[in-house]
């Protein structure tokens, strides 16, 4: 079977599209499939991680904002050169008028989405995220006859986090071992406002581990910074998971990354960088799994000192935090049960 999937990454959409895409990507080779990437060719694009982990790349190469015709044409004509089964979208820009266009060179249409905001002529619709009303914010959004996926039970996991999750126990409160990550852009400089809160906090942790992405514009800095005090640098890595199997707390941005620390068991505060995290992001901390520290305008490095100190201070409440997590997101199908449904064709 032949899939493509429509997704895109840059300094400003961010990399979780395209990384939960590459998950899907991966779970399909995993059983025999061909998968090929359909990506524009902007500013951080992530084309060379994605063909770096051995799937092809299809560039479009229009300029200039998102135009609907234009990308439809440059899909259509990928779809006339080869035959492909299903086309995946993780798109924001796309809706049901794209995808009403394309239905004809394709057998079924899977959209992964988690704003339930604008109509998709889809097969399955996928979105992990806990929000209110989540089991049917899509109902009106979809046909009758596409199958919805939602919630913590369909989180889209790559197998370094079921793996960990297998091995994986609460922890204890006490944070010696820290985590930053702030998403794979960080187009809001968290990243550096924490570097920042270090220069004036006088307390300490046994380890701090700090990862940013190729498309980091601050990553340089933030690297000196982490010369500085001592901490472990890692830029686009691929062991996420083993490090927040060993961290104790992490400090981190909303998003899809959320569901991730919770499914390891890992408390979290979570910045609010992108306006679809918002409501994710309060629910998260209304169910006790991540401390919110609000919109990113508002939150300082003064902010992420005092977090410093609270998470040292307040064990109890952190220890809730990891047990609640994984409460959330444990799941008696086993991980990934998307992967059955979106391989089910008729």
């Amino acid at each position: 079977m032949n899939i493509l999937i429509r997704t895109d990454a840059s300094m400003q959409i961010g990399t979780g599209h395209v990384m939960r895409c590459l998950t899907v990507a991966h779970e399909m080779r995993k059983r025999g499939h061909q998968t090929t990437f359909a990506m524009r060719n902007l500013q951080g694009h992530l084309a060379a991680v994605v063909e770096k982990q051995g799937f092809h790349v299809e560039m479009l190469q229009y300029e200039g904002d998102f135009q609907f015709e234009k990308d439809v044409m440059e899909v259509q004509q990928l779809f006339l050169r080869q035959d492909y089964d299903i086309c995946v979208i993780d798109h924001y820009r796309i809706d049901e008028k794209w995808e009403k266009m394309i239905r004809p060179f394709v057998k079924k249409l899977i959209v992964i989405d988690d704003l339930a905001n604008r109509s998709h002529d889809c097969d399955i619709l996928l979105d992990p995220n806990v929000v209110n009303n989540y089991e049917h914010r899509y109902d009106h959004f979809v046909p009758k006859h596409c199958k919805k996926l939602l919630g913590p039970k369909y989180l889209i996991l790559r197998e370094e986090f079921t793996k960990i999750r297998e091995k994986i126990r609460p922890r204890e409160g006490v944070v010696r071992n820290l985590l930053i990550f702030m998403g794979g852009s960080d187009p809001t400089g968290e990243t550096l406002k924490v570097m920042k809160a270090f220069e004036s906090f006088d307390g300490s942790f046994h380890h701090v581990d700090v990862v940013v992405g190729q498309a980091n514009s601050d990553k340089e800095a933030v690297h000196t910074y982490c010369e500085k005090f001592g901490f472990a640098y890692h830029c686009q890595i691929d062991y996420l998971a083993s490090l927040m199997a060993k961290a104790d707390f992490s400090i981190g941005a909303g998003g899809s990354t959320t569901w991730e620390r919770c499914y390891v068991g890992l408390p979290s505060s979570s910045t609010i960088v992108a306006d679809n995290q918002i409501e994710t992001t309060k629910m998260a901390a209304r169910l006790g799994v991540v401390i919110n520290l609000g919109w990113h305008e508002e939150v300082t490095s003064k902010t992420y000192e005092k977090l410093l100190y609270q998470i040292i201070e307040q064990k109890e409440t952190i220890q809730k935090m990891s047990i609640k997590g994984l409460q959330l997101t444990e799941n008696p199908d086993g991980p990934n049960p998307w992967v059955t449904p979106m391989l089910e064709m008729w």
